[in-house]
């Protein structure tokens, strides 16, 4: 859907460019554009790189797991439903600290991993996402950022004068849309254990 919309605004843009004698600007601003995403791309590359290969090292270090250790009690107040031990924990709190330093993209494969992981441990109704999953999807999405990265490299990357502005307003940002996800789900939980019965 998104194509068809992408393709009628291009459409508009140059028949608009045609009948109003601006072709010439049409097609500079496409030249423009190509090229400047072409630089962001490799802008953005560059940030990646760094942020994930420190991401690594700190794996590596041992200071992911460090960190998972301590946020385990809020891990077991977020996903009461999952074992501790087991490997899911690991996967969730991975993410979740990459996303909290604005790595994105090293978070996302902790991610993956751990749905596979909760998806596992969802053996009652495989047909419908279990509550951990939907806590999980919706703090991941919603996921305090002490450092966004990519809006960061985005603002240098477009001359903004102080790209790291943003982090202030950043942070209150993603705390309130986390407490409001956490709150969300903490409901929905409850909602759906009445249902249920009291069924997990």
């Amino acid at each position: 859907m998104l194509n068809y919309i992408w393709a009628v605004l291009i459409f508009i843009g140059v028949v608009y460019g045609a009948l109003t004698g601006h072709m010439p600007d049409v097609t500079n601003g496409a030249l423009d554009s190509a090229k400047s995403a072409v630089e962001l791309c490799i802008t953005m590359l560059g940030v990646m790189s760094l942020w994930t290969g420190l991401m690594e090292i700190a794996t590596r270090s041992g200071i992911i797991e460090t960190f998972t250790r301590k946020i385990i009690p809020l891990m077991r107040w977020l996903f009461p439903d999952v074992p501790a031990e087991h490997e899911a924990m690991s996967h969730m709190s991975t993410n979740m600290i990459a996303n909290f330093l604005g790595l994105g993209w090293a978070a996302t494969p902790a991610g993956l991993l751990a749905m596979k992981s909760l998806a596992e441990l969802n053996t009652k109704n495989s047909e419908s996402a279990s509550n951990a999953m939907c806590a999980f999807l919706v703090i991941n999405i919603s996921s305090i950022q002490l450092i966004p990265v990519n809006i960061i490299a985005y603002r240098s990357q477009y001359g903004s004068v102080n790209p790291a502005s943003i982090i202030g307003p950043a942070i209150i940002a993603t705390t309130v849309s986390t407490v409001a996800g956490v709150i969300f789900c903490r409901i929905a939980q409850r909602h759906r254990h009445s249902k249920n019965g009291g069924a997990a």
